[in-house]
This record gives C-alpha cells, sequence and structure tokens, in this order.
C-alpha cells in the first residue's frame, strides 16, 4: 500500500520515549521529516539522534513542556522556521496523577487540565495555520486512553480529561474537515511503557502483591492475553496519518487488544 508521507512534516508532541517515540519512529520510516519534543532537552536530542541514525530523516527537536503556552508557542515557531508547513500532528503527553476523586485538590485538576486539554488546544491552534500553508489538508491525531470507554478505577483526573479530549476531536473534525485536514482520537489499551510500568507499581504497593502478579492479573483481562508493543500502536498512527486513509475522520480509533468490551 502507498501510503504517500514521503516528504511530508510530521509533529509528534512527548516523543523522547513510549508511545510518542514509536509514532515519531514509524513516521520516520515511512519518509516523512520530523519535529518532536519533550520536556528534557537531553532526552529529546537521544531519541531524535537516534531517529536520524536509523531512517536517515531531518528531525528537529525541541525542549518543550506541552503544559505550559509559552514552550508550545516556541515549539511552533521552530517548526515554521525549520518546515514552513506542517502535514501530521500527534498531540501527546504524559499521564496525570493517579488516584481517586478525593486524592486531588484544586491544583491537581489545573495541572491535569493543562497537560491533557489546553496542550491539545494550544498545538492545534498553533500547528492548523501551518497545515493551511501546505494547501494539502493534513491529519491530526490525539492520544488519549481505553477511559474514553470505559472509565479506570483509581485514575479520575485521566477519565476526565481525557473524555473531554473526544469532544474536542469531534468539534474540530467538524471545522476542520471543509478544509480537508482530518482529526482522530486514539484510544489505547495498555501497552508496554514506563508509564504503565508506573501504574502497576502503584497498585502492587497498594494491594499488597508483586509487580509480576499485578501485569498477570492485568494481562487476563485482554483477550491477547499480553500488553500491546508500542510498534502496533504506531502503526495505526502511520495509516491515520497517510493519505491511505482519506476518508476517515471524527473517529475514535481502540487499539487495546480487545480489553474493552463495549459495542462502540
Amino acid at each position: 500500500m502507498e501510503l504517500g508521507l514521503a516528504g511530508k512534516v510530521a509533529v509528534v508532541a512527548a516523543a523522547s520515549e513510549g508511545l510518542g517515540y514509536a509514532a515519531a519512529r514509524a513516521l520516520a520510516k515511512e519518509g516523512a521529516s520530523l519535529a518532536v519534543c519533550s520536556r528534557r532537552a537531553d532526552a529529546i536530542e537521544r531519541a531524535a539522534r537516534a531517529i536520524r541514525e536509523e531512517t536517515g530523516a531531518r528531525v528537529v527537536a525541541v525542549p518543550a513542556d506541552v503544559s505550559r503556552a509559552a514552550d508550545v508557542d516556541r515549539f511552533v515557531g521552530e517548526i515554521d522556521r525549520a518546515f514552513g508547513k506542517v502535514d501530521v500532528l500527534v498531540n501527546n503527553a504524559g499521564g496525570p496523577r493517579a488516584g481517586g476523586f478525593f486524592d486531588m485538590h484544586d491544583g491537581d485538576w489545573q495541572t491535569a487540565f493543562d497537560l491533557l486539554v489546553m496542550s491539545v488546544i494550544r498545538m492545534v491552534r498553533g500547528i492548523v495555520p501551518l497545515m493551511r500553508k501546505s494547501g494539502h489538508g493534513g491529519s491530526i491525531m490525539t492520544l488519549t486512553s481505553y477511559s474514553l470507554k470505559e472509565p479506570v478505577r483509581g485514575l479520575a483526573l485521566s477519565n476526565t480529561m481525557r473524555a473531554a479530549l473526544a469532544g474536542l476531536s469531534k468539534t474540530l473534525a467538524d471545522e476542520l474537515g471543509p478544509e480537508g485536514i482530518r482529526v482522530n482520537v486514539i484510544v489505547q489499551g495498555r501497552f508496554a511503557t514506563e508509564r504503565l510500568r508506573e501504574l502497576d507499581t502503584i497498585r502492587a504497593q497498594k494491594e499488597g502483591i508483586s509487580y509480576d502478579e499485578v501485569v498477570k492479573r492485568s494481562t487476563a483481562t485482554i483477550p491477547l492475553r499480553r500488553y500491546g508493543d508500542p510498534e502496533e500502536l504506531a502503526r495505526v498512527i502511520v495509516f491515520l496519518a497517510s493519505d491511505a486513509a482519506s476518508y476517515v475522520t471524527g473517529a475514535a480509533w481502540t487499539i487495546d487488544g480487545g480489553l474493552v468490551r463495549s459495542l462502540l
């Protein structure tokens, strides 16, 4: 299948490791140039160097915290100076603090809102003008969580903020569709990342069981009986970024090994 990503410019946030890194690497392997960011300068430059060496792609790495408006503005400015256009945007951010509703205070809610919701609003607001410059539409994807379909116990902040992203993406799909800009959300299940390791460690401590036992119990609830590999998610992102998905917008793509039992 011809994906048509060669020569395109893709922006991937929080790309120093995990799902963001896998997405950036996969897009570069298909011939896209990249602009990537993460909070730590050393981590994002290390990731960019690895992708350059493996794929030969042009990669612009910018240290930026997407929860901060000034950092997003600076990142967008660097992208404009380097490429002058954008074809693909992958919104991504780390997870907020774990805990139940009554564990959180106002500061926790505001921090989570800035990290998960305002980051996407600001990125889209900055990147869409660069998509318009390309004159060929574009693809926007936002990584969320399977909590869109089934709230996860002990993740009150994530459950709330990820749901907001679904509404935002539907709104953007409607408003940007006439310009050929497609907007979709990725509803990922449990993937073998540092974030999942952190959550499983917290669960082990709370339940007084071993980490390995947590993993055993967790994977037993997944029909494929394992955690996903980040590359498996990255392949879906590549498809949605490509011309092969030219009629796909306003959708929530669930990639979870069958974890969520809902029909929709």
